[in-house]
């Protein structure tokens, strides 16, 4: 299986009034992105750090009335904040408002400052992890329990890069991995998820999309991350001024590979 090249973009709900945010996912559309996420987070993790934030999924669903073309998730979601069943049904209601065009990105949570303030407990990195493990099972069982059913499978992204444990978690549940990383540590990495594939019976190489984010121009770093696999290849920009330009390269070179 062949994945085609798709551009995303974050748009970072920091610093920002909420018709800045509304306005760049409008631009980002318009210019052509594939992909529009945001994070999950509650302060933000640049600038002020008390500074303007929103929430994650009260924004999605508002997305999803938003758009019409693109797909929308979290990059990624934080396991923790949120019972798995719960977000389950977030997932699927999402899925529904969107006409089938969400993705769930999640992740195992890493931001201590959303947890001290939010009055969850923060662990450690392996009980986040072995939490994660737990929990992904149950927000399928609960997927598929739905009614009504997701409009489509709601394709599984998981963000990290944890060798041992993470990258197992992505060979058995993940229908797209995004890597945290060069071009260098995204090849290394995804060599040992095809191991862990192996090991769990699931063609990882042919099932497992590969995304990454870039942060330069697409002819200094394109290249050697499309060698290195990926195939869905994120922008990042925060507000207040949600700057499109290194966007609009990217989706320039994407049209113009193909």
């Amino acid at each position: 299986m062949t994945h085609p090249i798709r551009i995303g973009v974050q748009i970072q709900p920091q610093h920002a009034d909420y018709p800045q945010i509304r306005d760049a996912v409008l631009r980002a559309e318009d210019a052509g992105v594939d992909v529009i996420f945001n994070w999950d987070h509650f302060y933000p993790l640049s600038g002020d750090p008390e500074g303007k934030h929103f929430e994650c999924w009260t924004m999605l669903g508002a997305w999803a009335e938003q758009t019409e073309r693109v797909e929308i998730g979290a990059l990624v979601t934080c396991n923790s904040y949120r019972n798995p069943e719960l977000l389950a049904d977030m997932a699927r209601t999402v899925d529904h408002l969107s006409g089938g065009r969400l993705i769930l990105g999640i992740g195992a949570g890493w931001f201590e400052k959303d947890y001290e303030q939010l009055g969850y407990e923060f662990g450690t990195a392996g009980s986040r992890i072995a939490r994660l493990a737990e929990d992904l099972p149950r927000i399928r069982r609960r997927l598929a329990a739905g009614n009504p059913a997701p409009v489509r499978d709601i394709p599984i992204m998981i963000g990290g890069g944890g060798e041992k444990k993470t990258l197992r978690i992505v060979a058995e549940h993940a229908d797209v991995w995004h890597s945290f990383g060069d071009a260098e540590t995204l090849a290394r990495k995804s060599a040992i998820l095809d191991e862990h594939g192996a090991a769990v019976g699931r063609d990882t190489a042919a099932l497992v999309e590969r995304s990454v984010g870039v942060g330069a121009p697409p002819e200094e770093v394109a290249d050697g991350v499309v060698a290195a696999g990926a195939t869905l290849l994120t922008v990042g920009t925060g507000g207040p001024d949600y700057d499109l330009e290194l966007l609009k390269k990217w989706i320039a070179w994407r049209d113009e590979r193909a």
